[in-house]
């Protein structure tokens, strides 16, 4: 029995003769399936190949954005260290015209509201431990007042409790983290308003509240000393104030008691 295959007529206008070719079924099928992959290729091809080519024109405009981001967020930081000038030239002014801080009462009982003033030091004074650690360092650089302290607001015991400490500074002073930690938490609240929360070894926590803007995401691992947020007057707030808690085993504790510097 013969092989089957198929034969090829080729004639040429004008020519008496004619030409045959005989290509056996196979080599027919197989060129057929060739083709058929070849094609498939082609169009799988242009399918990715075309969302590429599209993401990386995008990568110039992209690079562009960064860098303007970035002029963006040089110029907040300028604003802020201008307000924070402005401000210490203004107390200057205040405590030459007679003004006086909030007097500190260290005979108040602790779960009293208290008004103390705390002077921190600048960043450049302070020496942060790298890597994780417990919150321990006081996270603004700027004078500050505490307003509001740590307790129960009510001589009865029946008022609000205050879980952390709220420290008057102007909008937009850089927030730095109290000790290294994980971001585990960041964004808004109906209470705290923007604000941020630090996961510390030792089942320890830091919140920051009440921020104008947030500079890091839920995730982010941060160092001692970092800048996390600037302050603000978000959430339910009726100046600009940070709002600071420190809490070990979802128990809260008070800051100033466990952070030393500006105390």
């Amino acid at each position: 029995m013969k092989p089957r295959s198929v034969t090829i007529l080729v004639h040429l206008d004008g020519d008496i003769g004619s030409k045959q070719y005989r290509v056996p079924i196979w080599a027919l099928t197989a060129g057929k399936w060739g083709a058929l992959i070849v094609g498939l290729l082609v169009v799988l091809f242009f399918a990715f190949a075309g969302p590429i080519s599209r993401s990386a024109a995008r990568v110039p405009a992209l690079e562009r954005e960064v860098s303007r981001l970035q002029e963006e967020n040089g110029r907040v930081q300028q604003l802020a260290a201008a307000l924070n000038r402005a401000e210490a030239n203004y107390q200057s002014v205040r405590q030459l015209l007679g003004g006086r801080a909030a007097p500190s009462d260290s005979s108040a009982a602790p779960d009293l509201m208290r008004a103390a003033p705390i002077r921190a030091r600048p960043a450049g004074a302070r020496r942060y431990e790298a890597g994780l650690s417990m919150p321990a360092h006081w996270p603004l650089d700027v004078q500050g007042f505490v307003t509001r302290g740590r307790g129960v607001e009510g001589n009865d015991g029946g008022g609000e409790s205050h879980e952390g400490v709220d420290i008057a500074v102007p909008i937009g002073t850089p927030v730095r983290a109290a000790g290294g930690a994980t971001v585990a938490a960041a964004g808004p609240d109906s209470d705290y308003g923007l604000f941020v929360l630090l996961r510390h070894p030792g089942g320890y926590e830091s919140m920051y509240g009440h921020a104008s803007r947030l500079l890091v995401r839920e995730g982010d691992t941060v160092s001692a000393g970092q800048v996390i947020a600037l302050t603000g007057s978000s959430g339910r707030s009726t100046a600009p104030h940070l709002h600071f808690e420190i809490r070990r085993e979802g128990q809260s504790l008070d800051p100033l008691t466990l952070v030393k510097e500006g105390n």
